[in-house]
């Protein structure tokens, strides 16, 4: 996907429609002249529904479409005849969009689902016609309820990618190109920090046949979580990916440092972030021999897996995948026995 048509922010004014009018009408024919009231309700007015679609990647459609306007309703007409209601508009969003209110910065809901529908802002009710208003006291009511207005409110859409690998890592870590030589992705690859301004997708191709999508997001910088760098336009997209890759060059200062900084934004960012699966992969290992690589270890975390790779070089890469997909799987087989009430230690 071209960068520039990779849209995961949009800001748009949603106007749903107003409920149409009851009616006051009485029923007149030939037999009955005098007959009692039959004014029906007026239709609600338009909702605008959020859909979710697992075709749709990003949020383009509606960066250029400011101004979102459903229908009003029709008025109720005589014979308790209700009104039309006013036209839904269905926009269809990518899963893993969050809805939240302009002002109030209040997450309202998260589409995660194909087809899943959510009422962005609902349309107003119809009024009720003068059939609903006869009593004892009075059998001709003259008045009926109008519609409701419709709303008019400012809506944010925020995309979190969908994916089973995040690739994290500081800025020039090797993420984009170990994204280009695993997938058919090709992003954009520079030797300078943030040559990565957006999220970039690919598929990984495993064994039978089997595959699994991989998120290359921009790079963390220390105190991203404060906004800094590029903060919060990508942390979030880390949130939606089920198995976190963290990529540290062989060549840095050290690597346990680094981990742990990466750690220390996601921690401060959303600590829930730290129960995700984790996996370490010490890049650019073609620039070192194998006593480098034996000095290293001893400066490598010991919670997590870790693998020498060189994405140039194209070392390590498969057995980087089956670690991957095993760490993929084995989340997703315990949320599966946790579901059914049974936990991994049983």
């Amino acid at each position: 996907m071209a960068e520039q048509n990779f849209v995961d922010y949009v800001k748009i004014c949603c106007r749903s429609g107003a409920g149409g009018a009851g009616s006051v009408h009485f029923m007149r024919d030939r037999k009955n002249p005098r007959g009692g009231p039959d004014g029906g309700d007026g239709g609600r007015g338009g909702h605008i529904i959020l859909r979710g679609n697992r075709n749709v990647w990003t949020l383009l459609a509606l960066k250029y479409r400011k101004h979102v306007i459903a229908g009003d309703g029709v008025n109720g007409s005589s014979n308790n005849k209700t009104g039309a209601f006013g036209e839904d508009i269905i926009l269809e969003v990518p899963l893993g969009t969050v809805a939240k209110d302009a002002e109030t910065g209040e997450v309202h809901f998260e589409i995660t689902q194909d087809g899943e529908e959510k009422s962005l802002v609902e349309g107003g009710r119809g009024g009720q016609g003068n059939t609903h208003f006869k009593s004892a006291t009075n059998q001709t009511p003259r008045f009926a309820q109008p519609g409701e207005p419709g709303k008019e409110e400012w809506k944010i859409l925020e995309l979190k990618l969908l994916a089973d690998v995040g690739l994290v890592g500081f800025p020039n870590a090797g993420k984009s190109t170990l994204l280009s030589v695993v997938t058919a992705a090709k992003p954009k690859i520079a030797n300078y920090p943030f040559t990565t301004l957006k999220p970039n997708l690919g598929i990984v191709p495993y064994r039978d046949d089997r595959s699994f999508v991989i998120a290359d997001i921009p790079g963390i910088i220390e105190k991203a979580h404060e906004g800094k760098g590029l903060g919060h336009r990508f942390l979030r997209h880390i949130e939606r990916n089920a198995t976190l890759l963290f990529m540290i060059p062989c060549d840095t200062g050290s690597i346990s440092r680094e981990y742990e900084i990466l750690l220390n934004e996601l921690r401060q960012y959303n600590e829930e972030l730290l129960d995700k699966p984790r996996v370490l992969a010490i890049t650019k290992s073609d620039l070192i021999d194998e006593e480098l690589k034996e000095m290293l270890q001893q400066d490598i975390p010991k919670d997590v897996p870790y693998l020498f790779i060189s994405a140039v070089a194209q070392q390590g890469l498969m057995e980087l995948k089956d670690l991957l997909w095993e760490t993929i799987n084995k989340e997703a087989d315990e949320e599966g026995m946790e579901q059914e009430g049974r936990f991994p230690s049983d």
